[in-house]
């Protein structure tokens, strides 16, 4: 009989943010599929689940899909957690995601923590529609990105590490104007979260005075109108194509 494939959420901060359910699958399954296994194993630790764990992150995950469908195929109950939040979500689950429809194995995602749904309705921004990017590519394609979003109407979402926050920043400001309203949120469901809203320069002005730590998601607002497109668009005319 083929087993099945559990998408398991983490909590991305508070760990009472974990559900029941969550808790009772890891307990079931026969095997947990982990970002890295010193984190999920902190967090099985703390649970007092005592499991076997194999790694499964962006670097193994192309090889160890196969691997992971011979498992299930022999009838293991599998569960997938990421360091924190969905799997899937700027984390990896896709392929193996995909690669379980293909072969009839049958899964199932659990609802639960997710980092951008809390900052999205932290920020004060229009959240009835909205648009998720994850992160910017680090080079080549990044330009073109930022283009294709210029007139984007819904209200954006981002993902950014701490080492690149500023300079992603400058670039919303170049494309979507200084004055284009935003919220940065860090730590999210942690001690010290803090969400930062006003205009890009003021959030740019606000993390050159602090310090940077922890992940940050940046909801920034779509284009209000036409009158604006011209004048985002005389922005980014010139600048220099994608980096290589």
């Amino acid at each position: 009989m083929t087993g099945k494939l559990y998408l398991v959420p983490t909590p991305v901060g508070n760990l009472e943010d974990i559900t029941l359910r969550a808790l009772r699958i890891l307990k079931e399954a026969d095997l947990v599929l982990a970002e890295d296994t010193r984190n999920g194993g902190q967090l099985l630790k703390h649970f007092g689940i005592d499991k076997k764990m194999f790694s499964h992150h962006q670097h193994n995950e192309h090889k160890a899909v196969a691997e992971v469908i011979k498992f299930l195929k022999a009838g293991q109950n599998i569960a997938l957690i990421s360091d924190a939040g969905t799997p899937g979500i700027s984390d990896p689950g896709f392929l193996l995601v995909r690669e379980c429809i293909k072969e009839e194995i049958p899964l199932e995602t659990l609802p639960g923590p997710t980092a951008f749904v809390p900052a999205l309705v932290n920020s004060g921004l229009p959240c009835d529609r909205f648009c998720f990017e994850g992160f910017l590519p680090v080079k080549k394609g990044r330009q073109t990105r930022l283009k294709e979003l210029v007139n984007e109407d819904r209200t954006m979402i981002f993902y950014e590490s701490p080492h690149r926050l500023l300079k992603t920043i400058e670039e919303f400001i170049q494309f979507f104007g200084k004055d284009r309203q935003a919220c940065a949120s860090r730590e999210i469901s942690k001690v010290f979260e803090e969400n930062v809203r006003g205009s890009l320069k003021e959030i740019k002005s606000h993390f050159e005075n602090n310090v940077l730590k922890g992940e940050f998601v940046v909801c920034v607002a779509g284009n209000e109108g036409k009158d604006k497109k011209q004048k985002n668009k005389s922005k980014y005319d010139s600048s220099d194509n994608d980096e290589e």
